[in-house]
């Protein structure tokens, strides 16, 4: 049997803790410093490397990844070394996707041609919102006229440009999120990333909910309602949903995201960052410390500090079925029995055909267009007890 970097694929997803600012609503990894050690943090990121190519020799990457945090802030000659390091420890796929993702602030983008240089092909913008009050809201720094400056820029650089928008925002109409959208396609993107807001606890937007304090989120009926509209919009400009929250026109699907969704291996380094690794049998969990401080002091020293785990079949299973219903593409009934010896329960499969929720389709199982905003509940229906 294949090994399962070799049906999920493998990728390397690089964290960049830092942020110029941090947004009222992330609850990623991401820290505001006066100060930044470029060279520390790159002899820091190429050691990790080195220590995870020596258990990984052989194998192709697909794709990496930088993250954050706002990568863009990094220097382009240390997203080069990276790049660099990659290519020295593992054979690049032909098509290998680098993807950074970037704040559209005139100032990151006078980076965009040094990015281009080192190697990135492919750039991920977080513009949000496409009004200037709302991107207030949000803490971003950035105007709408500052972005599409910014898009213009990346284009010149870079045949792969996809952009973040977040909807079911503070006081927003469904009117509201039409015509936003619609704007959005009006810029002819290859690939959208649409989300809808969610509040997470720790972050500057959750403490104001829990204190009464964030006035205007909609009904639930109004945010299914704008999930809809994001569906039958981008499916009908071209860009149909491939993931719940992602668009793309066919061939131009986020190879690193698919990944994730597929269950492959990926090698996580920076902190906070998590992987999954296929190794001797195994399927194991990586993880970093939060603080970047520690991660670059573990990273830079001599012993090897990595922290993993064996994940549990179940836990295996549950992964796949998460990821992989949340795609179009669905997931391997043939590979779910082969590679996790699990099979489902087809009674309960049939129920969920019959409720418009779930299609078979010879040996793949997915979730229909009405299925995916209530995966939760389909999964607790699927997963063994």
């Amino acid at each position: 049997m294949l090994e399962n970097w070799q049906i999920g694929g493998f990728g390397l997803y690089v964290h960049w803790p830092f942020c110029a600012a941090k947004c009222p609503y992330c609850d990623f990894n991401s820290h505001v410093s006066a100060s930044i050690n470029q060279d520390d943090w790159a002899a820091a990121y190429l050691k990790d490397l080195e220590r995870y190519g020596a258990e990984t020799q052989g194998r192709v990457l697909d794709s990496i990844y930088f993250g954050g945090g706002t990568p863009s802030l990094m220097d382009p000659a240390t997203v080069g070394a990276i790049i660099d390091k990659a290519a020295d420890l593992w054979t690049f796929a032909n098509d290998i996707e680098i993807t950074l993702e970037a704040n559209p602030t005139s100032i990151e983008a006078q980076n965009f041609a040094g990015y281009r240089k080192a190697g990135v092909n492919r750039v991920s913008m977080g513009f949000q919102a496409l009004n200037d009050a709302d991107l207030r809201k949000l803490g971003r720094m950035h105007s709408v006229d500052e972005g599409l400056r910014a898009l213009d820029i990346a284009r010149t650089h870079f045949n792969r440009v996809s952009f973040d928008l977040i909807y079911a925002r503070q006081d927003q109409s469904l009117s509201d999120w039409q015509a936003e959208l619609d704007r959005a396609l009006s810029f002819a993107p290859d690939h959208l990333s649409l989300y809808q807001l969610t509040i997470e606890p720790g972050t500057v937007f959750g403490a104001r909910f829990e204190a009464g304090k964030l006035s205007g989120l909609p009904e639930d009926e109004l945010a299914v309602d704008m999930f809809f509209h994001t569906q039958y919009a981008t499916e009908a400009a071209g860009l149909p949903a491939y993931e719940v929250s992602n668009h793309a026109r066919p061939g131009e699907e986020s190879r690193h995201n698919l990944i994730y969704w597929r269950s492959g291996d990926w090698i996580g380094i920076g902190p906070g960052a998590h992987g999954r690794l296929s190794i001797g049998g195994n399927r194991w969990g990586t993880e970093t410390p939060l603080s970047p401080s520690k991660w670059l002091e573990n990273a830079l020293g001599d012993a090897d500090k990595r922290e993993r785990a064996p994940l549990p079949l179940s836990e295996q299973v549950t992964e796949y079925l998460l990821m992989g219903l949340r795609t179009t593409e669905g997931i391997d009934l043939e590979r779910l029995k082969a590679q996790f010896d699990t099979q489902l329960d087809v009674n309960k499969i049939k129920d969920l055909i019959e409720l418009h929720l779930v299609s078979v389709d010879q040996k793949t199982l997915r979730a229909t267009k009405n299925g995916r905003p209530v995966l939760n509940g389909i999964l607790r229906e699927l997963l063994p007890d």
